[in-house]
């Protein structure tokens, strides 16, 4: 871990944080705008009109900052992401460690959150996305602090793919109430109260995504292991002589 590696990855937190606090707040106003601090409740979306579409696009604005930091920080595609998904994650967690100096909510982290509206509203449990957000951390900390640099094999791009699915999946528990929800039409699924989270499956959804940390991680001990082995060749050969 280089010095300017080590700052660049601290101003990515403290922008992270920032803007955390920036959203808290946001959602802390609008929440009491409409008298739903505590989502989960009978009528949880009641923000009809000019504020519903307000909010789609604070939604949307949001994620293109968030990757916008990641292309601003990073030299390359892989630390681009890196960078951008420790934004992500940093701003996820801190967001409800600000909303609860705020609000006082969350109580516990299985209180039931709206997450996201786009496409469709996602649910589930605070813990959830925090788990996410931990993954995220600390991939792309392994990634941008390490000092191994590897290339992009099509073994790399097997194990996106696996993570990808891991995503999509995540994506689908989420979104599963508000999907069954569709056919009764925008009311209905603005009216959506979930009963149960699918756990088991999340986690399987959680170790696909952390396919590409665990590949990183065994990749940088090879690595090592091989360098060790380098020296260790070395240092016979030089004592034979």
């Amino acid at each position: 871990m280089t010095h300017r590696e080590r700052a660049r990855w601290m101003l990515v937190v403290t922008f992270a944080a920032a803007m955390a606090w920036v959203e808290a707040a946001c959602v802390y106003y609008l929440r009491v705008m409409v008298d739903r601090v505590e989502p989960y409740q009978p009528d949880p979306l009641p923000i009809r009109g000019i504020l519903g579409e307000v909010e789609l696009v604070r939604e949307g604005a949001t994620l293109l900052m968030l990757a916008m930091t990641g292309t601003l920080a990073g030299r390359s595609w892989r630390a681009r992401l890196s960078y951008a998904a420790i934004t992500f994650g940093f701003w996820d967690i801190l967001y409800y460690v600000f909303l609860r100096i705020m609000s006082g909510w969350p109580t516990s982290l299985l209180d039931w959150d709206i997450l996201f509206l786009l496409p469709l509203p996602w649910w589930g449990p605070v813990l959830a996305p925090v788990c996410m957000a931990t993954l995220m951390i600390v991939w792309g900390t392994v990634v941008t602090q390490g000092r191994e640099r590897f290339p992009a094999t099509g073994f790399i791009w097997a194990w996106w793919g696996v993570s990808s699915a891991g995503i999509l999946l995540a994506l689908g528990i989420f979104m599963a109430d508000s999907i069954r929800a569709l056919p009764g039409g925008p009311d209905t699924v603005r009216q959506v109260l979930p009963a149960a989270f699918n756990w088991p499956v999340f986690g399987a959804a959680l170790l696909l995504m952390a396919t590409p940390l665990a590949y990183t991680g065994w990749q940088s001990v090879w690595s090592r292991r091989e360098v060790s082995e380098n020296r260790r060749l070395d240092a016979a050969l030089s004592r034979n002589e």
